[in-house]
């Protein structure tokens, strides 16, 4: 190799060695019960999910929707298969995962800039390097003018859009979401499903959600996945194909009610709801 082509190699941009952001191969899980017995939770679990996708996890209550998302956040260890991010497997949670659960989780002592602060001060980022992150996480979820609230200051929508800015302050790859707007009010809901898409759409975040919504997995994903009753696999991978950003309007239409009718059908067919 000539000296020039040696320079140009050295500038040239890393190959990226994964074709998937992250890969679940054949991933299962079973817990030891209180009276001895094996539980067997999720029983196999494949499938293959790409950079700024947003995903859907969809399925009866108790199939093992939140046992698989605790697996994919490296919080939750396998009890067969693995988890595949950027290549690696996934063996504790990483600094590129952002992590949403039901319950917005705030500190009550820290105001909204503090608590949304805190990944950052984990992971050792300096005072003002962190304080930068979490005002430009406030404004993309729309809480600027909120900074120095208290958590008990806040609505219930106003506090999960604390725990999304948090997830965000460390710019994830992947943000991890477990059924985050599931205590809200319809109407609630309904707003917030719309801030997460805007923040989906300007954060290029891949986003892997569970919900037992079927018309919130139809609006909100790229692709849903239909998990089985338990001992639970993936039944079904879903596209929704409707251009984004999705208005307000989408949310009564005939084609996003199509896909939420084909759902049902997926769900119904093998008495999944």
């Amino acid at each position: 190799m000539s000296t020039i082509e040696k320079i140009e190699d050295s500038l040239s941009p890393p190959s990226v060695s994964w074709e998937h952001l992250i890969e679940l191969c054949e991933v299962g899980k079973t817990y030891q019960a209180s009276d001895g017995m094996a539980v067997n939770a999720v029983e196999t679990a494949s499938a293959k999910i790409g950079q700024s996708e947003f995903v859907s996890i969809l399925g009866p209550s108790g199939c093992g929707k939140s046992t698989l998302l605790m697996m994919i956040a490296g919080l939750l260890e396998p009890s067969q298969g693995q988890i595949i991010f950027k290549g690696k497997p996934v063996v504790s949670p990483l600094r590129d995962f952002g992590v949403v659960f039901q319950d917005a989780v705030l500190l009550p002592w820290r105001n909204v800039v503090e608590n949304v602060e805190l990944p950052g001060e984990i992971s050792g980022l300096n005072k003002i390097a962190r304080r930068d992150a979490a005002m430009s996480a406030i404004r993309m979820v729309g809480l600027s003018g909120f900074e120095t609230k208290m958590p008990n200051e806040l609505s219930g929508g106003m506090q999960q859009r604390v725990a999304i800015a948090r997830s965000l302050i460390l710019e994830p790859d992947l943000i991890i979401m477990d059924e985050p707007f599931g205590a809200l009010d319809a109407m609630t809901r309904e707003q917030m499903n719309l801030e997460l898409q805007a923040v989906s759409i300007a954060s290029k975040a891949t986003i892997v959600f569970v919900t037992h919504s079927i018309s919130e997995a139809a609006f909100l994903s790229d692709r849903v996945l239909v998990m089985t009753r338990r001992p639970s696999t993936i039944r079904d991978s879903i596209i929704i194909d409707i251009p984004r950003p999705r208005s307000v309007d989408i949310i009564s239409s005939d084609l996003l009610g199509g896909y939420i009718s084909h759902l049902r059908q997926v769900l119904n067919s093998e008495k999944l709801i």
